[in-house]
C-alpha cells in the first residue's frame, strides 16, 4: 500500500510537471487523499465514470489544474455544476486558501461528498452551495458577486453562458472547459453572447495525452475565455424549461 501510494504520487508529480504545474508534498497529499475519497465514495454514488487512478489524474487532475493558469490570487471564485469537485476542488488545493471558491451542484448526494472532502483535507475558504444555476443567478446574495465563473461540460455553450455568465461582475471572466468542438458552438452562441452582453476574450486549446500500456490517446481540450461587458439583463437567466425550448 505504501509502495502504491508513493507511486500515485510520483506520477502525479511528473505528470503535473510536464503540463508546467510545480505541486509541492502537501498538494501531492491532499490530491492522493482527495483521489482515494472519490474511488471509495464512487462505489456509493455516481461522480465519475473515471476509476482508473492514472486517468483521474490526467482526465481530472490535470484539467482542472489547467484553470489556475488564467485565475489570480485573491480572486473570488464560483464553480459552477461542480459534480465531484472538478475543477473548483483541484483549484482550492492549488492555490492553498488564497481563492475563495464556491461549489454549486444541484445534487446534494455530490455535496455531501464534496463537504467530507472539504473536512479531510482541512481546505479552507470554500463555500458549498446547493441549488439550480440558473434558480441561484437570480439570487441577489449570488448574482453578479464574482470575478470568476468556472464550468467543466456541464451543457451547450449557449446554455452554459445564460445560467453562469449571470454570476460575474463587470468585467468578470467566464472560464469554461469544452472539448474540440468548441468553435461550432461558438458559431451557434453569436446570440446569446450579444443578448447576455459578454465576449469571448480567448481561446486556450491544449491536449491531454493519456498513455497507458504502450497505447497513446490524445484528448483535445479547451477553455474559453468569456469576459462580460454590462451587466446581465433582469429578464436572465429564463426558467430551465424556457432555456431548453428556446436556447438563446
Amino acid at each position: 500500500m505504501k509502495e502504491e501510494k508513493i507511486a500515485f504520487k510520483e506520477n502525479l508529480y511528473l505528470e503535473a510537471k510536464k503540463y508546467g504545474f510545480e505541486l509541492n508534498d502537501d498538494k501531492l497529499e491532499k490530491l492522493q487523499i482527495y483521489k482515494n475519497m472519490l474511488i471509495e465514495w464512487n462505489e456509493k454514488i455516481n461522480l465519475t465514470s473515471i476509476t482508473n487512478e492514472y486517468q483521474i489524474i490526467v482526465k481530472h487532475f490535470i484539467d482542472s489544474l489547467e484553470c489556475t493558469k488564467y485565475i489570480k490570487e485573491y480572486e473570488n471564485i464560483i464553480d459552477v455544476g461542480t459534480g465531484a469537485g472538478f475543477p473548483g476542488v483541484v483549484i482550492g488545493i492549488f492555490f492553498d486558501g488564497k481563492v475563495n471558491i464556491t461549489l454549486l451542484d444541484s445534487l446534494n448526494k455530490r455535496l455531501l461528498f464534496l463537504k467530507e472532502v472539504i473536512k479531510e483535507l482541512n481546505l479552507k475558504n470554500i463555500t458549498i452551495v446547493h441549488g439550480r444555476a440558473e434558480d441561484k443567478a437570480n439570487d441577489i446574495i449570488y448574482r453578479e458577486k464574482y470575478d470568476i465563473v468556472v464550468a467543466r461540460a456541464v451543457a451547450s455553450l449557449s446554455v452554459l453562458c445564460e445560467c453562469t455568465s449571470p454570476y460575474v461582475t463587470i468585467k468578470g471572466k467566464c472560464l469554461y472547459m469544452k472539448g474540440d468542438n468548441i468553435q461550432q458552438e461558438i458559431s451557434l452562441s453569436r446570440t446569446a453572447f450579444n443578448k447576455l452582453n459578454i465576449k469571448i476574450l480567448n481561446k486556450y486549446e491544449y491536449d491531454l495525452e493519456v498513455n497507458e500500456k504502450d497505447n497513446v490517446e490524445i484528448f483535445k481540450r479547451c477553455i474559453l475565455e468569456v469576459q462580460k461587458v454590462d451587466r446581465t439583463p433582469k429578464i436572465y437567466p429564463r426558467s430551465y424549461d424556457k432555456i431548453k425550448k428556446l436556447p438563446l
